[in-house]
């Protein structure tokens, strides 16, 4: 039950808490090409997941932006814990309103809905060459570089991957 009215969505959000399954997340870095050194942006990103995957694994700065204090707090804190607080930093607030200009990378799993609204803040605030990568939705009307599919629990997950400015 609790988990149920954690998933809902409220006026204020923009997609439900639904945590990226592991082999997924290696898989969306990897698709994404990230390197060393460079910036990702993980949009609405719970637990932290991607950020920390980001900065262990492959030596990147990662910023997450996400709505739950609660969240921000606890991954906040398991930043500070790994040792992570210089590489991993999360921002309290609404994903349509932060500055991703620095970014070179910026994850995705959302809504298609958000997915449309986050449109032309990409491609607005985005450098050639940056790259987006959305978990199981798509951004219509744009063509995917590369489209992998990693199967979890024989669930078929799918990894949309775009290249700054993007191919309409």
């Amino acid at each position: 039950m609790v988990a149920q009215a954690q998933n809902r969505l409220s006026p204020n959000n923009l997609a439900p808490f639904v945590p990226t399954p592991e082999p997924v997340v290696l898989k969306m870095l990897e698709a994404a090409e990230l390197k060393p050194g460079e910036v990702l942006y993980d949009l609405g990103c719970g637990d932290g997941r991607i950020l920390f995957m980001a900065a262990q694994k492959f030596g990147a700065r990662a910023v997450g932006v996400e709505l739950s204090s609660k969240l921000v707090r606890q991954t906040s804190e398991k930043a500070a814990a790994l040792g992570l607080q210089n590489q991993v930093k999360v921002i309290e607030g609404n994903l349509l309103e932060v500055d991703i200009r620095d970014a070179d990378v910026v994850t995705l799993y959302l809504q298609r809905l958000t997915n449309e609204k986050l449109k032309p803040i990409l491609k607005k605030q985005l450098r050639p060459g940056a790259r987006v990568v959305s978990h199981d939705y798509e951004i219509m009307g744009w063509r995917p570089e590369r489209i992998e599919k990693v199967f979890v629990y024989q669930r078929p997950h799918v990894i949309y991957v775009y290249r700054m400015p993007p191919v309409e």
